[in-house]
C-alpha cells in the first residue's frame, strides 16, 4: 500500500509509494524507453493481452482494439480505503494512498505517439477518457481524476509503447486547486473564454485555431513551446463534454504534436489534462497542458517555484504555427 505524508511546509501531499520500486529498469535514464524484444514481448502490444489485467475499457474485442485501459501492475494509488488522516507527531501526517491507477493504451503500434493518431482513433483516446473519469466519478472515496500523458524517458515513461495514465487520487492536488483559485478569483465569466477571446484578438501566440479548440503558447508559458489547449464549448468537467469537443481536442493535440516533432523534433513532452475536481460545482474550464522537454530545470526553478523561459511564447508559436 502506497502512503501520502502530508508536506507542512508547502500544505501538499507527497506520495510515498516504494513497490513502484520493483518496476523493470528503474533509475535507468537511457535517451528512449527501454525496449522490449523476442524474449520481453510488450504487454501493450495487440496479441498479448493475457499480460495485462482484464480491461476496463476497450473499443473493439481482443487483439482488434484502438484504444483500451488496463488496471496498473504497479499502483501508486489503490485500494478504497477511504482517506483517514493521522497525526503521528507535531509534524509527521500521513493517510493511505487509497485509488486507482490505470494504464490508458491509445495506440495498437508499438512506435510513435499521440501525433500519429488518425482523427477516428483521436477521437476515440478522448472518449475513453471521458468514460474513465464518469466512472471514477462514482467513487466517493476519488475527489480527483488526473489523466497524463508521458512521451520519451525524459517525461517519465518506463515503457517504449505509446500509452498515459489515470490516477484517481483522494484529494484535490494542490496544482488543480490554485488553478481553481484562479479561476474564483477572475474578475469576470470564464478565465479561459476570456483568455481565448483575448489571444485571438492580439493573434501572435495561437499555434492552432479548428475543430473548436484553440492552441496557444500562453502568455504566461514557464517553459521552451509549452502549449494550452482549451476547447471553445465552456465545461468545467471534462467528464460532461460532448463528443464534438472531445474528438476535437484530440484531433487538436495530434495537429499540434506532429508540428511539434516537425519544427523542434521527436522531443520528450507530457500531456497533462485538467478538469475540475469530482462533485466540485466552481467556476472552472477544462483544459490540456502540453509541457516538452527541451530545458532542464535549475536549482532557482526548484528553489522558487520560478520558471526561468528562454524561449518568448511568441517565438515558440511562430515555429509551431505552420
Amino acid at each position: 500500500m502506497s502512503q501520502l505524508r502530508l508536506n507542512p511546509l508547502t500544505g501538499r501531499w507527497v506520495t510515498v509509494s516504494v513497490d513502484r520500486l520493483a518496476r523493470p529498469d528503474e533509475f535507468l535514464r537511457e535517451r528512449q524507453p527501454v525496449e522490449t524484444g523476442p524474449t520481453r514481448p510488450c504487454p501493450l502490444c495487440p496479441g498479448h493481452e493475457e499480460a495485462t489485467a482484464p480491461s476496463l475499457e476497450a473499443d473493439g474485442r481482443a487483439g482488434e482494439w484502438s484504444a483500451r485501459v488496463v488496471p496498473n501492475r504497479y499502483p501508486a494509488f489503490d485500494g478504497s480505503e477511504p482517506m483517514a488522516v493521522r497525526n503521528l507527531g507535531p509534524v509527521f501526517t500521513e493517510a493511505p494512498a487509497s485509488g486507482i491507477h490505470e494504464i490508458l493504451v491509445y495506440r495498437r503500434r508499438h512506435d510513435g505517439g499521440w501525433a500519429d493518431l488518425d482523427d477516428g482513433e483521436a477521437g476515440q483516446v478522448m472518449t475513453a477518457l471521458r468514460d474513465r473519469f464518469e466512472d471514477h466519478a462514482r467513487i466517493t472515496a476519488v475527489r480527483y481524476t488526473q489523466a497524463i500523458v508521458n512521451h520519451g524517458k525524459e517525461a517519465g515513461a518506463s515503457l517504449a509503447h505509446p500509452h498515459g495514465q489515470l490516477l484517481g487520487v483522494p484529494f484535490v492536488p494542490g496544482e488543480v486547486a490554485e488553478e481553481e483559485a484562479g479561476f474564483r478569483r477572475f474578475d469576470g465569466s470564464c478565465l479561459l473564454c476570456t483568455m481565448a477571446e483575448a489571444e485571438r484578438d492580439a493573434g501572435e501566440r495561437v499555434v492552432h485555431d479548428g475543430d473548436g479548440v484553440l492552441v496557444v503558447c500562453p502568455y504566461w508559458s514557464g517553459a521552451p513551446f509549452e502549449m494550452l489547449v482549451v476547447p471553445d464549448t465552456h465545461e468545467p468537467h471534462l467528464a460532461s463534454a460532448d463528443e464534438d469537443a472531445l474528438a476535437g481536442a484530440g484531433r487538436a493535440l495530434r495537429t499540434v504534436l506532429r508540428r511539434l516533432r516537425d519544427g523542434v523534433g521527436d522531443v520528450a513532452h507530457n500531456l497533462v489534462f485538467h478538469t475540475l475536481p469530482h462533485r466540485h460545482q466552481d467556476p472552472f474550464h477544462w483544459h490540456v497542458h502540453v509541457l516538452p522537454r527541451v530545458q532542464s530545470i535549475g536549482g532557482f526553478e526548484q528553489g522558487t517555484g520560478v520558471p526561468i523561459n528562454i524561449v518568448a511564447p511568441e517565438r515558440a508559436a511562430a515555429r509551431l504555427s505552420g
